[in-house]
């Protein structure tokens, strides 16, 4: 008896993405090992391991100062800024770096999977040559519009102050008017970036699949997630929110580690793997998600058609094509 069709929803999505993982298990164990276990362990480690470091250097460096001379000092505090500033840097570095590399490889395998092509690890590395540097391109392109776009609403803000106080009315920054004022423009500037993402989800799935890069890369992400927003959404603020709260638990509890206390120690170094290995899990499955919700969002606009029938010739896939969401069967045979 066939299996019963994905159909466009939540579970749906989910459903097809266990599948295509669970097909391929090693493989994609071996990915997450390589690429997301190291960035979901330093997203819990990193923050109270810098606290830890600045704070023990900042105490040493207090004690120098007194014994030392004023141009010494200020040579020293200086030093030091630039050691603090260059540790954020190098580890916005590696994230940026291990997050392209798992967006790359997971949606590469995920593809593969989705039309029953053979997943190797060797070739999916190698995929990174092709992948990799359109990628970055990508992101910087969606930084600098979100960056744009914050500048708008931070030079709107400006405006509208000097436009009061060229009124006559003098603007009392402490006040509850201006800060609620604030607030809303916070709150509008979050739903619209809240927006922007949803519109970009697509973006990385689109470098890889179509070779696309940059603004071309994020016009197309917005142009097929068209009908699927609210899918989009609940599927970035599901595992934005489990994630989050997943490392918001492991890097609290580092906070209460004790070199000290064995038993402490134990449960710190417990509660990381543990953390870290189910962030792990949510990062490859938030990949492979965006990847499927990209090949439904292409079968609602009539693109996949031709390439099931180039990859299923003599088989047939069930896929939903309609507006009403009724998954229909496709039969593709050669003569």
């Amino acid at each position: 008896m066939a299996a019963p069709a994905p159909t466009l929803n939540f579970f749906g999505v989910l459903s097809e993405s266990k599948r295509i993982v669970s097909a391929h298990s090693r493989h994609f164990l071996a990915l997450s090992v390589l690429f997301l276990l190291p960035l979901s362990f330093s997203f819990i480690i990193f923050p109270n391991l810098e606290n830890t470091l600045f704070q023990s250097q900042s105490q040493s460096r207090s004690t120098q100062v007194l014994l030392r001379s004023f141009d010494r000092s200020n040579y020293e505090i200086h030093a030091f800024s630039l050691k603090r500033l260059a540790l954020p840097l190098a580890y916005a570095l590696f994230a940026f770096l291990f997050s392209l590399c798992a967006t790359a490889t997971v949606t590469h395998s995920i593809l593969h999977g989705f039309y029953g092509r053979p997943v190797k690890l060797a070739a999916t590395v190698k995929s990174l040559r092709h992948s990799f540097f359109p990628l970055a391109f990508t992101r910087v392109a969606a930084g600098f519009v979100i960056a744009l776009v914050c500048s708008a609403f931070g030079l709107f803000l400006f405006v509208v102050s000097k436009a009061v106080e060229l009124l006559g009315f003098e603007i009392d920054h402490s006040s509850n008017y201006f800060i609620g004022f604030c607030i809303v423009l916070l709150v509008v500037l979050g739903l619209v970036m809240v927006y922007v993402q949803v519109n970009w989800s697509l973006a990385g799935v689109i470098v890889v699949a179509e070779s696309k890069w940059g603004f071309e890369c994020l016009r197309r992400s917005s142009y097929l997630v068209k009908g699927m927003r609210t899918l989009s959404l609940s599927l970035m603020l599901f595992f934005g929110f489990v994630i989050g709260v997943l490392l918001w638990v492991g890097s609290a509890t580092t906070s209460y580690a004790s070199v000290s206390n064995v038993w402490r120690c134990l449960g710190f170094v417990m509660q990381t793997v543990v953390c870290s290995g189910f962030a792990t899990m949510l990062m490859l499955y938030s990949l492979a998600s965006s990847t499927v919700l990209y090949m439904y969002c292409k079968a609602l606009h009539g693109e996949l058609a031709w390439e099931i029938a180039e990859e299923f010739a003599r088989e047939y896939v069930t896929l939903p094509f309609d507006d009403s969401k009724v998954p229909h069967v496709v039969f593709v045979a050669q003569a």
